[in-house]
């Protein structure tokens, strides 16, 4: 019998264009094109949350970050949140590895150095463990992306020694059933490459398209105040000219290159999983960076599978979320989906093309780091895509609606023109639902009572007057119901 093996690849900022796959814009990243043909590209895949932890949330806890706990950078996970490897093992489904980025750890950006629970600590290995093995000289250099210029060898940099890892991981369990994670941090600032790659983009200017000419008209308040003096630029004379996240994407590519070897070779059946967590505008809409918006400049995210058995050479082209993914490794491995997990499974679209994943995709925002303060605080957004029409709920600024058909890079806000008032209105109680439904801690009657919502309920004290409790019964008992003390027959019920 034939191991049941998953690869599950992630990088670290790299939007769905610096792919060439998607992109053909002149970046190379040759090795996970050739992924794309073993495989399916999914050519609208959205991250849950622009932002590395909330985003590693969705992926790795099959929850929304506002239902886990992980809302921002160094917030850390709600105790009774259980990830993919816990729920893995716990099934005696698979061994669980985890080498490379965490970042679900609720402190450090770097992770506190050991396996959490569900990972083997045997092949942990994260960015802590990374500069533990350099010098106070060497750890400095690591975080400067100058040092990039030096000539550094292959082995300085942390994607290097994450692929050492992984490959050797996957020699080593050749006929063993396992879910290996291999996270880089790459192309993500200090972009560490060695030469060629460091150099490799220095004559390149990424092509400017329309939202470089965005000056944030009739946008948001809070983008204009985060776009601050660009908004005065002369976007004519604009250059997206980034030779170190381009090297870096291209060097990480080579590094993904290795782990698909180390694949073909020892685990030629192993269903591989690509994708990243966010993206970065590039300069689009005046912004740089992530942060509090649902642009697809940072939402729109790369995603490849490659199933034994599956589609090969194919693009699925519906809307899919990284919410699904969690349950998509669960069925993979022969496993019930758990009641707690937000998405459904994905599996089908790697051999059925037709298939119809959702109607909708739902995306958030609560701020991008408890520690800092030069990230705008707390700025919390919710939307919700079908395909076709994006509304942006800012609850604390200006909404946006945005035809992502007609107005792909999404210049133009439509949130007041009244001949989509209809659509609007519509996906606005299916965002409601959504908040609802997933019990969002924020949810209540200012997410309804929106300037341009006509027909919004007046807003009272008890809203719903719904309660809605969580079910982790995999996990912890039954809860109970208030009123009787007794179990909870239906989670959400009138109170």
């Amino acid at each position: 019998m034939k191991p049941r093996q998953v690869i599950f690849i992630m990088t670290d900022s790299q939007r769905w264009d610096m792919v060439g796959c998607y992109g053909q814009n002149g970046l190379k990243t040759p090795n996970l094109d050739d992924l794309a043909r073993e495989g399916v590209r999914y050519e609208q895949a959205y991250t849950t949350q622009p932002v590395c932890e909330p985003a590693r949330a969705g992926i790795f806890v099959g929850n929304y970050p506002h239902e886990c706990g992980a809302w921002a950078n160094c917030a850390a996970l709600a105790d009774n949140a259980k990830t993919l490897g816990q729920r893995l093992r716990d099934n005696h489904a698979c061994e669980t590895a985890y080498i490379g980025k965490w970042h679900l750890d609720g402190g450090d950006y770097f992770g506190l150095g050991r396996a959490p629970d569900g990972w083997d600590p045997e092949w942990w290995y994260d960015m802590r463990n990374y500069l533990e093995e350099l010098t106070p000289e060497q750890r400095v250099k690591s975080r400067k992306p100058e040092t990039a210029r030096e000539g550094i060898p292959e082995d300085f940099t942390f994607g290097h020694r994450v692929t050492d890892r992984a490959v050797d991981y996957i020699e080593k369990k050749r006929g063993e059933d396992y879910f290996l994670v291999v996270s880089y941090d790459e192309p993500h600032h200090p972009f560490l490459c060695p030469e060629p790659y460091a150099s490799m983009y220095d004559d390149y200017d990424f092509p400017k398209n329309p939202a470089h000419f965005d000056n944030l008209e009739g946008k948001p308040v809070h983008q204009q105040v985060w776009a601050g003096d660009k908004r005065l630029r002369d976007p004519e004379a604009l250059r997206v000219h980034r030779p170190d996240i381009f090297g870096c994407n291209t060097y990480i590519d080579y590094e993904i290159g290795r782990v698909l070897k180390a694949a073909r070779e020892n685990a030629p059946d192993a269903m591989i999983i690509y994708t990243s967590d966010h993206g970065d505008f590039l300069e689009e809409h005046c912004l740089l960076k992530k942060g509090a918006a649902a642009y697809d400049s940072i939402t729109h995210i790369p995603l490849i599978i490659k199933r034994p058995g599956g589609l090969q050479n194919a693009v699925y082209r519906e809307p899919v979320s990284h919410i699904d993914l969690s349950p998509t490794i669960m069925e993979y491995f022969g496993l019930p989906i758990p009641k707690l997990f937000s998405g459904r499974s994905m599996l089908k679209t790697t051999e059925d093309l037709s298939h119809h994943q959702r109607d909708y995709v739902f995306m958030e925002f609560g701020r991008f780091e408890v520690d800092h303060d030069t990230h705008g605080g707390f700025q919390p957004m919710r939307c919700v895509y079908d395909g076709h029409y994006k509304l942006v709920v800012n609850l604390l600024s200006t909404d946006e609606l945005y035809d992502m058909r007609e107005d792909p890079y999404e210049t133009k806000n439509l949130i007041d023109c009244p001949e989509t008032a209809a659509i609007r209105d519509r996906l606005h109680d299916v965002l409601l639902d959504w908040m609802n439904e997933t019990r969002d801690p924020f949810r209540g009657y200012v997410w309804e009572t929106r300037p341009w919502r006509r027909d919004a309920r007046k807003p009272t004290w008890k809203y719903t007057g719904w309660t809605r409790q969580r079910e982790n019964e995999e996990y912890e008992p039954r809860q109970l119901d208030y009123v009787n003390g007794l179990e909870m027959v239906e989670k959400s019920r009138p109170k």
